[in-house]
């Protein structure tokens, strides 16, 4: 019976680390508010889903 590699397998968790840890630092660079990403889609307490903008303060359309 062969035995088992365990420095491959030690060698394979630390290379999915290190992937795993690269593509979470490309998805903050590539975030633009700089927001944490869990928290992006969800309002904060005291805030809406729906724009706080008023009527007035739109800018005038183009003729």
């Amino acid at each position: 019976m062969a035995t088992p590699n365990y420095s491959y397998e030690k060698r394979q968790r630390e290379l999915a680390k290190k992937r795993k840890a690269e593509e979470k630092r490309q998805r903050k660079l590539t975030r633009p508010d700089g927001s944490p990403e869990g928290d992006a889609g969800a309002p904060e307490a005291g805030e809406s889903s729906a724009p706080d903008t008023p009527a007035s303060e739109t800018p005038p359309a183009k003729p």
